[in-house]
């Protein structure tokens, strides 16, 4: 049976957010506890069965601003050091490389192909390697040239995860084991778009990226094609591999090329009819709106810093306009649900002191992200509070006016009825007239909940209107960057050598031609 290691880091990063990620927010699985961690894999299960899974170091870290350098060195030496003790033991035959693919490391271009570089020093060139991305990822020509599989989440919410691991695993596993090709690596045909549009505008719910993804199976379905994908980019990082791209890997040249080429065309082709997933507004917008409404409960996304998109997740310029709204002063008044600001271990100690049904005066937000307005006082009484959740650690609900103000000691991201529910709090029809959650588009959960929505284009590390954070060193002309376009940008696709080899040594460019 064919020995495979298991690898990888993943941290969807913000360039435009004063956060840093440090080691311990990856929460890094080793061994065995990989395994444990995806069902696909365990002995009994048509894959587990495949092969001998060999698990080195996994982390995903939460969204978030820049990856310290530190953090970085530190976990990929252990990737590495824990490789090396791996095929010390006996030489390995494939490599599941389990990333995000948007992750930006202080100092440092293009991480996670420098991650995989390190990793092929190890592992050897005649190593299959296979990758599993968000189709938030960003890739760069360098990354497709040392992967010899790469596939991508194809919904966006992301209701695939698990499928899109268990496909890249899949293909490892088939390639390995593949009688007819012993020896041979699959052809890469990559076509990097000219695209870089948030998440917010490329959902898979609505048209034109509904059908743009209903085409990906239809060119996998090709002969001599093992996978297809189409990756959106990531919008809030700047670098110059951010941009859309597609890739096609298989065993006939044709096929990869022409399939890649469809996708990129369709892909252009829509690149003007990409908007908002939901009406959006500012947030006084977005509130008259919900308050003049009927639909109960009525969702709005504080968008600007979703900290599952990579913001700060402390901006408080959202909770300062509605602490200062009279509709919220009293008790009586609509009832408005806002997840969430994080308040650090010391005003959080203030509140569980207090406990509940206790009136409390605490500073909450802006310890990170106070560009755009700073803490805020809030006094009300304690609703609830709950411990040990994994990312917040402790978590309390604060009532003031009719407001409750979900307040956690660190930043945590409520995508699930039970987040709400857990905390005493009923976000159903009757029970919650506004449920405010720092996200962009609905998470399913919630999308469900929802009697109606509107995005709020607030500030943060994730603003929306991307035009205006201040990007230097994509790769112009881009779209929405850029409006006229000389020409049709060409969207050739270019076959990449499988080779782990530095892309320079071959005299192309790391990241574009």
């Amino acid at each position: 049976m064919p020995r495979i290691a298991i690898a990888g880091l993943g941290c969807e990063t913000s360039t435009f957010s004063p956060a840093r990620t440090h080691a311990s927010a990856f929460h890094p699985r080793r061994g065995d506890e990989i395994l444990q961690t995806y069902s696909f894999l365990q002995h009994g299960t048509d894959l587990g069965n495949a092969a001998t899974w060999h698990g080195t170091l996994v982390g995903h870290a939460l969204p978030g601003g820049i990856v310290t350098k530190a953090a970085f060195e530190e976990l990929a030496h252990e990737i590495v050091r824990r490789l090396k003790d791996l095929v010390q033991e006996e030489p390995v035959d494939g490599l599941w490389y389990d990333i995000h693919g948007a992750m930006v490391v202080e100092e440092l271009d293009d991480c996670e192909a420098e991650l995989l570089r390190r990793i092929r020093q190890v592992i050897g060139p005649d190593v299959i390697v296979s990758a599993s991305m968000d189709l938030h990822g960003n890739v760069s020509r360098e990354l497709v040239h040392q992967t010899d599989l790469i596939t991508c989440y194809r919904t966006a919410p992301h209701v695939d995860v698990m499928e899109t691991k268990t496909r890249a695993c899949h293909n490892l596993v088939a390639v390995l084991n593949s009688k007819d090709r012993l020896g041979k690596r699959p052809l890469k045909a990559w076509v990097p778009v000219p695209i870089l549009l948030a998440g917010e505008q490329t959902s898979t719910r609505i048209e034109p990226a509904k059908h743009l993804y209903a085409a990906v199976p239809e060119v996998e379905a090709m002969d001599g094609v093992l996978d297809a994908s189409i990756w959106v980019g990531y919008a809030w990082a700047d670098e110059p591999r951010n941009c859309a791209a597609v890739v096609v890997t298989g065993w006939d040249e044709h096929a990869v090329k022409r399939g890649a080429e469809k996708l990129a065309g369709i892909f252009w082709e829509a690149h003007e009819e990409f908007d908002f997933v939901a009406p959006t507004g500012s947030l006084d917008e977005c509130l008259q709106a919900a308050l003049g409404s009927r639909k109960r409960p009525y969702f709005i996304s504080d968008s600007g810093d979703n900290p599952t998109a990579g913001g700060a997740g402390d901006v408080t310029w959202t909770l300062h306009q509605l602490l200062g709204r009279a509709e919220f002063n009293s008790a009586s008044g609509p009832r408005v649900v806002y997840a969430s600001i994080p308040a650090g271990s010391q005003a959080m100690q203030t509140i569980v002191e207090a406990g509940i049904g206790a009136t409390v005066t605490v500073m909450v937000g802006a310890d990170v992200d106070n560009i755009h307005a700073g803490p805020v006082q809030l006094t009300g009484r304690v609703h609830s509070i709950k411990h040990g959740d994994r990312h917040a650690h402790i978590e309390a609900v604060v009532q003031s006016g009719s407001i409750f103000v979900i307040v956690t000691e660190l930043r945590k991201p409520y995508h699930h009825e039970q987040d709400f529910t857990d905390l005493d709090l009923n976000v159903r029809k009757d029970a919650a007239d506004i449920v405010l959650v720092k996200i962009g588009y609905l998470e399913p959960e919630l999308f469900d909940m929802a009697a109606d929505w509107m995005m709020a284009l607030t500030p943060g590390g994730v603003n929306q209107d991307l035009e205006r954070l201040g990007h230097k060193r994509i790769v112009r002309p881009m779209w929405p960057f850029d409006k006229v376009f000389d020409k049709k940008p060409g969207l050739s696709a270019i076959l990449i050598p499988a080779s782990y080899e530095p892309l320079w040594k071959h005299g192309f460019s790391a990241l574009h031609d």
